[in-house]
C-alpha cells in the first residue's frame, strides 16, 4: 500500500466553496457583447465553451441579475470576443459593475447584424442565439457561429485566482 497525501478537510456545498475551487481554475477570458434597447451592452465571461464543430457552436453563463442580461435575453445575435494578455485593463471595465463599457478607451464598430465588434482582439465571431438553458441563477446560452475573425496578434489572457494574467511558458 502506498501512503495517500491527507486531503483536508472536506466542505459542504456552499456559493463560497464553489468560487474557492475555481478561483484555482485558469480560464480564458472574453467579452460578450449585443446590441440592447438603449445601446450597446457587454460582460465579461470565463465560462465560454466550444460546444460543436457541426454545427460551430459556443455557449457562455450569465447570470439573470446582471445588468447585460436583458439584452442577452432578448438578442437575437451576440458577439464573442476572445481576449489577449494586453486587454486586462479592457476585461476589467466589461467585468465592473456601472462602468461606462463602451465609452473612451474602448474601441469598438457596429458589425455585422448589429453586434457591437470589439477592437483588437485575438478573434471575434458573431453567433446566432439558439437557445437559453435555465442553471440556478444563471442561463447558459448557446449560440451557433455565423462569421467572425480569428486573425488577432498575441497571446491569450487568463484569469486565475481572481486577477487578469498573461500565459507563461
Amino acid at each position: 500500500m502506498t501512503a495517500t497525501p491527507e486531503l483536508g478537510t472536506p466542505r459542504t456545498a456552499s456559493p463560497d466553496l464553489l468560487r474557492s475551487a475555481f478561483r484555482r481554475h485558469a480560464a480564458g477570458v472574453a467579452v460578450i457583447t449585443a446590441r440592447g434597447a438603449s445601446g450597446p451592452v457587454g460582460f465579461t465571461a470565463t465560462s465560454l465553451t466550444s460546444v460543436s464543430a457541426e454545427p460551430p457552436l459556443v455557449s457562455f453563463g450569465i447570470g439573470t441579475g446582471a445588468s447585460s442580461w436583458p439584452a442577452i435575453a432578448g438578442a437575437d445575435h451576440v458577439g464573442v470576443h476572445i481576449l489577449g494578455e494586453h486587454q486586462s485593463d479592457l476585461a476589467a471595465t466589461f467585468a465592473r459593475s456601472g462602468a461606462d463599457r463602451f465609452g473612451a478607451p474602448t474601441a469598438w464598430r457596429e458589425g455585422p447584424k448589429g453586434v457591437p465588434v470589439l477592437d483588437d482582439v485575438l478573434a471575434w465571431l458573431v453567433c446566432r442565439v439558439v437557445g437559453r438553458v435555465p442553471a440556478g441563477d444563471h442561463r447558459i446560452v448557446l449560440a451557433e457561429v455565423v462569421l467572425g475573425d480569428p486573425s488577432g496578434a498575441g497571446r491569450p489572457l487568463l484569469y486565475h485566482q481572481g486577477r487578469f494574467n498573461g500565459l507563461r511558458d
